[in-house]
């Protein structure tokens, strides 16, 4: 029997994230991580892609590719083809506007859909690929299940994702939740069961929670001294504060061993 996921969730739907990152947040976001919007930037894709092992005849989709970053340099730098996926029109336009004109730009194609409900037919892309933002997926159960259909027999899936790595008091989950809009996240553990039990075989799962909390320091002390003025004089003290506040709990959960940042590369039986 398929063994299911049974954590608890926030009541937070794609067009709560879909708000989020089409307002000064998502801006916000971007000032802080660079348009890659996550972890350790260009050089945290630049890993991944190396231990997925990503070459010129492979078809990657990225699901959740946000503003088009890793997009971007996988078809620069490896001359693969990319389709991004995401669920925020937003992004997609902003995405297609930086990619245009990019000598590259042919190579990368970005669809509007749902990664739970992926808009392609079955065995179609030779690599699915996420960079931190399966987090903000409702159902990471189906979200597995989907990948595994779209991909190639061999096909692989790379990915890293926010997680809880400790234990959390009732009001740090919601609290650290509530404010990335996330409904929940999900454990190496978790990740780890629905990978296997949908017919994956794991080559890699790492641990990246120290290298985590040091970027929550970098993203704390970025906020404060060369955003802070900038952010208050566009959006206001409040946003500003409620940034403040909000990357503080993070920091001190990331401090505390209680959440982090796993990078895994699996494969498709």
């Amino acid at each position: 029997m398929k063994e299911k996921n049974t954590l608890k969730k926030l009541d937070i739907t794609i067009n709560d994230v879909n708000q989020v990152y089409s307002g000064p947040i998502g801006i916000l976001w971007e000032m802080l991580m660079g348009d890659h919007i996550h972890v350790g930037g260009e050089e945290e894709t630049k890993k991944l892609a190396e231990k997925a092992k990503i070459s010129k005849d492979q078809t990657v989709l990225d699901v959740c590719s946000a503003l088009g970053g890793p997009a971007r340099y996988l078809a620069k730098h490896y001359g693969c083809e990319v389709i991004g996926l995401d669920a925020t029109h937003n992004m997609i336009d902003e995405a297609e506007r930086r990619t245009e004109h990019k000598p590259y730009a042919s190579l990368i194609t970005y669809e509007f859909g749902n990664a739970i409900d992926m808009p392609f037919k079955k065995e179609s892309f030779d690599v699915v690929w996420g960079q931190d933002a399966w987090c903000y997926i409702t159902d990471k159960n189906r979200l597995i299940e989907e990948a595994y259909r779209v991909l190639k027999p061999s096909g692989t899936i790379a990915f890293t994702d926010w997680l809880m790595v400790g234990k959390l008091s009732e009001k740090e989950w919601y609290s650290l939740n509530e404010f990335m809009a996330f409904p929940y996240m999900e454990t190496l553990k978790g990740y780890s069961t629905m990978l296997k039990s949908t017919g994956f075989i794991i080559e890699s799962i790492e641990d990246e929670s120290l290298d985590f909390a040091d970027h929550c320091h970098m993203y704390q002390e970025k906020l404060r001294t060369e955003l802070k003025h900038v952010i208050i004089k566009t959006y206001g003290n409040e946003l500003f504060e409620a940034a403040d506040n909000g990357l503080s709990l993070w920091v001190q959960a990331a401090d505390e061993g209680k959440v982090g940042r796993g990078r895994i590369i699996a494969k498709k039986q």
